[in-house]
């Protein structure tokens, strides 16, 4: 094994303890300290690879990233419905940063240009857009939060349970939510 691949699993090692630890415990109550016990390093070894700790969160967000802008770049007509289900696969893919993007990051609503928060209100933005459709009426925009607020927070607060289960489970309620909305939206 060569120098650069014994750093590059290194690397590979720090981001998946990284990734497991914000999932546990939150981006802000993890320290490289913490990463680097779960990885059996030192502090100073995790630090040469990632410091500040921010470059671990940007690297661990860069896939999430790429994968909603294939996500909002698919044509899916007109039916919301038919966005739901990659959006739910989304969500459920990588609710590790999900979480990491609302809860340590969030502030989306009030962030200033060029900050990152600027970028996830962005996406959410047009993620909402995919949802309700050009000029939408009250019962759309109401249904859009409630796909989206459902899918946020459930990812968030089932870590622990298996992804699979959790995308059954969240696909069929984003669903229902869409489906229940749609009755109450005739002639808006």
């Amino acid at each position: 094994m060569t120098t650069f691949d014994r750093g590059s699993d290194t690397r590979s090692r720090i981001l998946t303890a990284a990734r497991q630890l914000f999932a546990e415990r939150g981006y802000a109550a993890t320290s490289l300290a913490d990463i680097a016990a779960r990885v059996g390093l030192t502090k100073t070894a995790v630090a040469y690879h990632f410091h500040p700790k921010d470059k671990l969160a940007a690297e661990l967000v860069a896939p999430a990233v790429d994968d909603v802008i294939a996500l909002l770049d698919g044509d899916f007509g007109t039916d919301p419905r038919l966005f739901i289900e990659p959006l739910t696969d989304f969500v459920v893919r990588h609710r590790a940063v999900i979480r990491l993007l609302m809860e340590d990051i969030g502030g989306a609503d009030d962030a200033p240009p060029g900050s990152p928060g600027e970028t996830i209100r962005a996406f959410r933005d047009e993620i909402y857009a995919k949802l309700t459709g050009p000029s939408p009426g009250d019962a759309a925009r109401v249904r859009a939060w409630a796909v989206m607020g459902s899918l946020q927070f459930a990812v968030v607060k089932t870590m622990d349970l298996p992804q699979e289960t959790v995308r059954e489970l969240l696909l069929s309620a984003a669903l229902a939510i869409q489906d229940a909305a749609l009755t109450g939206d005739q002639g808006r």
